[in-house]
């Protein structure tokens, strides 16, 4: 009975799996996934959006004592009101409406435009409001809205015709602000910027006026929202931007100028307002004391008011100098120079030239100093600097790398110099020499804590004292990377959190947490109690209040849990002033995002998923009680899905090795299955990742792979310095061959694949073995001696750095050791080369040369080997249009289809496609021909 009861289930399972119906190449588009969570202040409302990869998303809003629910499509942006009475959100047009626009070649303005969707959520009544640019809620304000309407569309024939009129496009728009207790509301005409106060008691905004209206005001206002009475605090025509209320909300501050249109270089002053002030005050010109000869006040700065109100920070900058419009455009050369004292390389320069235009500098005032003058806290050799205690300190903390910037070309970072900068008087006091690192002022402004990665060590200044104390003296435990495995130092594991009045700072080892006394007073106290270390488990804190500026020793805190053997993740608590363990809460085998907590109740909001599991929305005031909320990608369940693994073997040197084997869902141990080894680096933590369905940027579709009979293998990789090669021989070719070893494996169809760096331990590979049966390579470099010396252009930066510091780990200068740099080159071993492979190098590719991919092609074309180059045209290091995505989802198939599955080739295999024919044909059809 039992054996025919065995046979049967045997029989349903088979029957089931064979039901599912491998995913293809139009699944993708609506497959979802979880955008983003919040809760309201009271923890009442959870709201969650659910987003497809392409089309019309959903926002869902759940009333989590009643079940209460409001679905809202397209909607996004939504925010609570402060007594968790309202919300607001944005509602998208159709994703077909603006698909039908593009293919219309609509102007922005023709477009269909946002919604704004206002929700009462005591009878969960809903208005929306048509064609909305923005809106804007109190930050603490209980009851009001303001929102900017769209400019109408003008559908006369003369705007049809007409040039589009700058001016026009300048011109403001209506601004409608409401109460939404009573409903009534109040609209101003011509706004281009606006701004409530945290109270929302008070709402400023500017006007441009119009061509067409005479009578518009222009300038900027100050609408008292109780009294309802507008005050004129700037008239005339301007700029007006940056609107910034101290806490209280009862000063403002904002950048405006009045120059004439045509002027380039706009005169910005900051002005003022208060109580007492009837109109806005210019508080800082460019003739003010303490100005620098030739610098003022910039348009593109930021304003801050300390925590206590008294002091404003602002940016200056040099004055720009104007076009000289006398010069004509084609009787003058056009050229770079590249010198050899330049600070940076000159296309780092030019790629970062507007930020550099735009570049201000920070400068304090005090506000209520009878002797009005500002202090410059930073200049172009000194040019970062930071307000310590929000603001309140009597000191900046900055830092510089002037005079060291030129070394980032090969060790793509430069070492820095901290200073103290007195806000009173400018003064300056260097505190840290030659840092390579970083450093941080302590919250309450007591300290500044330092990291100095070529000691590994963590060190506190003391402000008042001048001393400086090494926090991890006399520990054994290592503070920096265990497991770093490139040729530069290591970095920190980082810092948790300080406690109240700076009395203690939590930092990170591998797994624990520190408490320590940033005077060295106290003994160093492992708060976790050394339970993470003892059991692999790697914690971190969990911080659920985003405002918050010191961790309360008051009560438990919540802890972020990773084990590194299982690759499991969950919670646990902690209560830091005792010597107990952390208190588990929640382990799974599921991969969690962060705790988001509502502000006024225990109540959290978070996701979580695994690979056979798509993520959903919880809610949970424990987290040992868990109440799911969404329901994602039901469809999954129609589709051969697949299983994720861990497993581990010996590498041939002795190193313990581990990764993650994919099988099909319906994986049958007596078949024989092709397999794909796809790297980059370590991938093994991400055992319990979701992975949807999705056309990738390049690197491997592993669901597709898999769930269309592929068993998929992701090896992580450990390094050796200036063997990058060797060791991925070292861990791939080991971890393959271990599988090998099942029967299940058909040890003749077996593939690589890998992206950039994967890209290139591929064209490695295929040039030391023949144990593949194809490969992929995206973006590789095949030849280390030119790779050396070329551009990074998307950051500007030269390659140097990437060989002697980073990934490509040879850690030394080309002509140092020019034998690892050709060692490590695939380029010279091509004639070994027996693996058909398949090369994506494209001509916008930023961060490796293009013409490595042409390089590794145009050489293996010479030797008759069989070989592909895909350049998507214009397009980056990683595809970046959705198209092109698509595109290469089929290609990757079919090419391995037919070498590891035997099925026909594609045209495009076959027959190439002739440049006549681009854009006409795609070479998808398959042929019985051979390539």
């Amino acid at each position: 009975m039992y054996r025919f009861l065995s046979i049967t289930l045997l029989l349903f399972s088979s029957l089931t799996y064979a039901q599912k119906k491998p995913l293809n190449h139009t699944v993708y588009d609506s497959w979802e996934s979880v955008g983003t969570k919040q809760l309201s202040n009271n923890g009442i409302w959870a709201a969650y959006s659910i987003v497809k990869q392409e089309g019309d998303g959903t926002l869902y809003l759940n009333n989590l004592l009643t079940n209460t629910k409001v679905n809202i499509a397209r909607g996004t942006n939504l925010l609570f009101s402060t007594d968790s009475k309202y919300a607001a959100l944005v509602i998208k047009p159709q994703f077909k409406d603006i698909r039908e626009s593009r293919i219309k070649k609509k102007k922005p303005n023709e477009m269909t435009k946002d919604s704004l969707c206002i929700i009462d959520l005591g009878n969960q009544a809903i208005k929306k409001i048509a064609s909305v640019k923005s809106y804007k809620i109190p930050e603490k304000g209980t009851s009001w809205i303001a929102y900017l309407l769209e400019k109408p569309v003008d559908t006369s024939k003369k705007a049809k015709t007409d040039e589009p009129d700058t001016k026009a496009k300048q011109e403001g728009t209506d601004l409608v602000v409401k109460n939404l207790l009573t409903g009534v509301e109040r609209t101003f005409n011509y706004v281009s910027d606006y701004s409530f106060n945290k109270n929302g008691k008070q709402l400023v905004f500017a006007c441009t006026g119009s061509k067409k209206d005479k009578t518009a005001a222009e300038g900027v206002f100050l609408f008292h929202t109780e009294k309802g009475t507008v005050n004129t605090l700037v008239k005339g025509k301007g700029n007006f931007k940056n609107f910034l209320f101290n806490d209280d909300g009862e000063y403002l501050v904002f950048l405006g100028e009045k120059n004439p249109e045509k002027k380039e270089i706009k005169d910005f002053n900051i002005y003022y307002n208060s109580p007492s002030l009837d109109t806005a005050q210019i508080l800082v010109d460019n003739a003010i004391t303490g100005m620098p000869a030739k610098w003022a006040v910039s348009g593109d700065g930021k304003l801050n008011f300390s925590k206590d109100g008294n002091k404003l920070y602002f940016g200056i900058a040099p004055v720009k100098k104007p076009k000289d419009t006398t010069l004509v455009d084609f009787e003058n050369a056009k050229l770079d120079i590249w010198g050899y004292k330049d600070d940076y390389l000159q296309p780092m320069q030019l790629k970062n030239m507007e930020t550099e235009l735009k570049r201000s500098y920070l400068s304090v005032m005090e506000i209520f100093n009878s002797d009005p003058k500002i202090v410059p806290l930073a200049d172009t050799k000194l040019p970062d600097a930071i307000p310590v205690a929000e603001g309140n300190a009597n000191f900046a903390l900055a830092y510089t790398d002037y005079g060291k910037r030129i070394q980032s070309q090969w060790t793509a970072s430069s070492i820095r110099d901290y200073y103290l900068i007195d806000t009173k008087t400018g003064t300056r006091k260097k505190i840290i020499e030659g840092l390579s690192g970083f450093a941080i002022a302590s919250p309450a402004g007591k300290y500044v804590l330092y990291f100095d990665k070529k000691t590994a060590n963590w060190y506190t200044y003391n402000i008042l004292t001048t001393k400086v104390t090494h926090l991890n003296n006399g520990l054994n435990i290592k503070f920096a990377d265990e497991e770093n495995d490139v040729p530069d130092d290591p970095s920190a594991y980082g810092a948790a959190a300080w406690t109240e009045d700076d009395k203690a700072i939590l930092i990170y080892d591998r797994y624990d947490i520190w408490e320590f006394s940033p005077d060295g007073k106290n003994e160093p106290k492992n708060i976790t109690n050394g339970f993470g270390r003892q059991n692999k488990i790697t914690f971190r804190y969990e911080k659920l209040d985003p405002e918050s500026r010191f961790l309360s020793k008051r009560g438990n805190i919540w802890l972020n849990a990773f084990n590194n053997l299982t690759k499991e993740s969950g919670f646990y608590k902690k209560d830091i002033d005792n010597t107990k363990n952390p208190e588990l809460v929640v382990m799974e085998k599921m991969k969690y995002s962060s705790l988001i907590k509502a502000r006024d109740a225990e109540h959290l909001i978070f996701d979580k998923g695994n690979y056979t599991t798509s993520p959903n929305v919880f809610v949970s005031s424990d987290m040992k009680t868990q109440v799911k909320l969404s329901s994602t990608n039901p469809q999954q369940q129609n589709y051969n899905w697949g299983t994720a693994e861990l497993v581990k073997w010996t590498t041939p040197k002795g190193y313990p090795a581990e990764g993650i084997l994919y099988k099909p869902e319906n994986f049958d141990p007596a078949k024989k299955y092709p397999m794909i080894a796809y790297f980059y680096e370590k991938l093994s933590d991400g055992l319990y990742t979701y992975q949807a369905p999705a056309p990738t940027p390049s690197r491997l579709n592993i669901t597709y792979f898999v769930s269309n009979g592929y068993l998929v293998f992701t090896p992580d990789i450990s390094y050796e310095n200036g063997y990058p090669g060797r060791s991925a021989e070292e861990f791939i070719n080991s971890g393959v061959e271990a599988l090998k070893k099942n029967s299940w494996v058909d040890t003749t169809k077996i593939g690589i694949q890998g992206q950039s760096w994967g890209g290139y331990q591929v064209a490695h590979l295929i040039t030391r073995t023949n144990m593949y049966a194809a490969a992929w390579a995206g973006a590789p470099v095949v030849n280390m001696t030119s790779a050396y010396g070329g551009m990074r252009w998307d950051s500007g930066m030269n390659r140097q750095f990437q060989y002697e510091k980073t990934q490509s780990r040879i850690g030394a200068t080309l002509w140092e050791k020019p034998e690892l740099y050709i060692e490590n080159s695939p380029l010279f071993k091509l004639p070994n080369v027996t693996t058909p492979v398949v090369i994506m190098s494209n001509d916008a590719d930023g961060a490796v040369p293009w013409y490595q991919g042409i390089e590794m092609f145009t050489g293996l074309k010479r030797l008759g080997k069989p070989a592909w180059l895909l350049n998507y045209n214009s397009e980056a290091h990683n595809l970046m249009q959705r198209q092109n995505r698509k595109d290469i989802q089929i290609r990757e198939q079919q090419f391995f289809d037919y070498y590891l599955k035997g099925a026909k080739a594609p045209v495009w295999m076959v027959n190439g496609i002739p440049a006549t024919e681009k854009g006409k044909t795609w070479g998808f059809e398959l042929t019985d021909e051979k390539p």
